[in-house]
């Protein structure tokens, strides 16, 4: 008998070698009929998969048997792409732009391996086939010539050019931003076509910028109306008979800690002192309880996987019955929890926990800055007057979160200390102050207390062996690792052992502490690093060297975190027999596959608006001098960086006292007649002279 898995085993063989479609039916002696039929459909699909290749003499066999590659394609705005292979262990694979054969940014693509790299270069190859397109519609400016139409497409890495028809049906004017709908793509001979759907709006119009990336990213923003319907159906005062069976934690003291604007509150925190230590309480919102698995509320998450936070707007996850309303944790209101309950003596060693369905009433909605302000000793004393009754609680609080950051620091968790900015905005989403964001006690104390929580809740459930979804950081690989040392070593630093742990990343980071070259040898770790992801495998957290590690404390705005509340709800209820392990081991690649894929692209939509809004905010200030610091040193120019964060690039072509050369064994640009030197952590004085908006591009000079 035939199927997926058994036809794929005959071609892994090491006797096996590319047959035809009739050549492998005698293999498996299909019959002719519904059997024939439902043998080509297989082998259809699996084609169209990846899993397998179709060669141009009709047969079939394994892609890695015959050099071939697949992966997603990055394109560069230059014009050639890099293939990141799915196969962890592949090396990245460069391709010329006149072998992409059509391949647009994103795509899933086939690659033939023409060229093995040596030393560090990546091997080379050509696409011989395009498996899936990723771009169904993009975002463009319309530009109107004699006789064509065309929309160029606002992300550079999307290189190809649309061609459009114009249309009686929608008014666009030459500069218009457009979203095109594509009907055929790019191929070897063939220019890529499509058809205008939407007209954004004029480039000068308020709110583009927002409508545009939207677009772009493809994120959702309303909720279909059965979804908020049903929202709204749910979204009623907490009966009595939902809290039975349920932990009565309404008399004990606790509070919220959020930023001021936060209205999503979906995690609460409680501490009292004990003769072992501290008991300390995580009270994270039950969003399982009302998002049912399948539930059209449930379909809707999974689909968006995240909340998106672009600056002045939110995109949330669930609709705002529920993220602001029944499972937002605000003060004096009965609400349904899942609390994690921890006894954690003085070293900061969670000594025994309870994990619990709960009930609770929080007693005060607090805010980081009044926190830091009370931690700080800055409160005025009304503040102080208000809350008396929660000082102890807070001191303790922060006594507690020393001792737990102590004890992580000890086992080499990395501390990147990265220079973050506060963006603030008018109402009209006008960037009007952007300065640097500073993080007091109270924001690192609840990190500190929600890291602690996942890793209990997920130690738990990775004991007892129950399928669970974990937040994953692979080690880097050696030849990450080698390319790091090249530049640690230009800085005086090394990673010597062969054996890589977190700890070998904390004693840089530590040794870098306050020198110029900090943000830039921070940021070459943090690229060194694999991303973060969701997976069923308890693979351990590299950054937090943490062996298990989840996300329980985020279902208001994150999906994986409503799936490790939904296992958890089950094995407390006593509702996880086989079956239901059976069915979640099967759904568990597919939440995280999903999962990382949707946070990615919200992370990218986040990203790229807050370089929109800061290049917006600098574009006022063309011709001004500022003072900066060089924070990095490329062949092509200088990096520098503002006392607000921002930064621009002074391009090498543009320092014309003399003929500047890059030297890679020092990371620095050097005159080649006045021995003029440019280093990181260099303090100049700069010109603005040039700020794009639609690339989020600065231009400075040097004065």
């Amino acid at each position: 008998m035939f199927n997926r898995d058994s036809i794929l085993d005959c071609m892994r063989q090491e006797s096996y070698r590319p047959l035809s479609f009739e050549e492998l039916k005698a293999v498996f002696t299909v019959a002719e009929g519904d059997d024939d039929l439902k043998f080509s459909k297989i082998l259809g699909k699996l084609e169209k998969e990846g899993k397998i290749i179709k060669t141009r003499k009709n047969k079939y066999g394994l892609p890695e048997m015959m050099n071939l590659v697949k992966g997603v394609i990055r394109l560069s705005s230059r014009g050639y792409g890099i293939l990141k292979p799915e196969e962890a262990e592949q090396p990245e694979v460069f391709i010329y732009g006149k072998k992409l054969n059509g391949a647009m940014h994103s795509d899933r693509v086939m690659v033939r391996v023409n060229e093995r790299g040596n030393g560090d270069q990546r091997p080379e190859g050509v696409v011989i086939r395009i498996l899936n397109r990723a771009n169904r519609e993009l975002v463009g400016t319309f530009r109107k010539g004699k006789s064509l139409f065309q929309v160029i497409p606002d992300d550079s890495r999307q290189i190809y050019p649309i061609y459009v028809k114009s249309s009686r049906r929608i008014k666009v004017k030459n500069g218009d931003k457009v979203l095109v709908g594509i009907s055929s793509w790019p191929e070897k001979d063939k220019v890529a076509e499509g058809k205008i759907i939407e007209v954004l709006g004029g480039k000068n119009d308020a709110g583009l910028d927002l409508k545009v990336l939207i677009k772009k990213h493809a994120l959702r923003v309303e909720f279909p109306e059965a979804v908020v319907e049903e929202a709204k159906r749910i979204a009623a005062p907490v009966p009595y008979e939902e809290m039975t069976g349920r932990k009565d934690l309404r008399d004990w003291p606790m509070v919220t800690i959020d930023g001021a604007d936060a209205k999503d509150l979906d995690d609460a925190v409680s501490i009292l002192k004990t003769e072992q230590g501290y008991k300390l309480g995580v009270h994270i919102a039950d969003v399982s309880h009302y998002v049912r698995e399948d539930s059209k509320l449930d379909r809707e998450a999974y689909e968006r996987g995240t909340s998106v936070y672009l600056v002045d707007k939110v995109l949330p996850m669930l609709p705002e019955e529920l993220s602001n309303g029944i499972c937002s944790l605000n003060p004096n209101i009965d609400r349904l929890t899942l609390s994690c309950i921890m006894n954690i003596d003085e070293h900061g060693k969670v000594i025994d926990y309870e994990l619990c369905k709960s009930i609770i009433n929080i007693n005060e909605r607090m805010t980081y800055t009044v926190v830091n302000q009370i931690l700080q000793n800055e409160a005025e004393p009304n503040l102080m007057e208000r809350y008396k009754d929660l000082l102890n609680d807070f001191k303790l609080m922060q006594e507690l979160a020393g001792i737990i950051r102590k004890a992580r620091m000890d086992r080499g968790v990395l501390d990147f200390d990265f220079p973050e900015s506060k963006i603030i905005t008018d109402e009209d989403g006008v960037p009007i102050e952007i300065k640097r964001a500073v993080r007091g006690p109270a924001d690192m104390l609840i990190e500190d207390f929600m890291i602690k929580a996942n890793e209990v809740v997920a130690e738990h459930l990775c004991k007892l062996e129950i399928p669970l979804l974990y937040r994953v950081h692979e080690k880097p690989d050696e030849e990450a690792i080698g390319k790091l040392n090249k530049v640690l070593a230009v800085f005086g630093h090394k990673i010597k052992d062969k054996k890589i742990y977190p700890g070998l990343f904390q004693s840089i980071l530590a040794e870098i502490k306050g020198r110029p070259e900090e943000q830039m040898i921070s940021l070459m770790l943090l690229r060194s690093m694999k991303h973060a992801c969701y997976m069923p495998q308890p693979l351990g957290h590299f950054g937090l060297a943490s062996p298990y590690y989840c996300h329980f404390t985020s279902p208001i705005r994150r999906y994986p975190d409503l799936i490790v509340h939904r296992v958890l709800r089950s094995f407390l209820e006593g509702n996880m027999n086989a079956k239901k392990r059976a069915s979640l081991v099967k759904k568990m690649v597919l939440y995280g596959e999903h999962s990382t894929m949707q946070e990615m692209k919200a992370e990218e939509a986040e990203r790229e608006y807050r370089d929109i809004k800061k290049a917006q905010y600098m574009h006022q200030f063309v011709g001004e001098e500022f003072d900066g610091r060089i924070s990095s040193v490329q062949p092509f120019g200088l990096f520098v960086e503002l006392e607000n964060t921002i930064e621009g690039l002074v391009h090498i072509s543009s320092i014309a006292d003399d003929y500047y050369e890059f030297n890679d064994s020092t990371y620095t640009l050097r005159g080649r007649h006045t021995g003029r030197k440019f280093a990181i952590g260099d303090v100049v004085r700069v010109l603005l002279v040039k700020v794009n908006v639609n690339e989020a591009m600065i231009d400075f000079e040097l004065i």
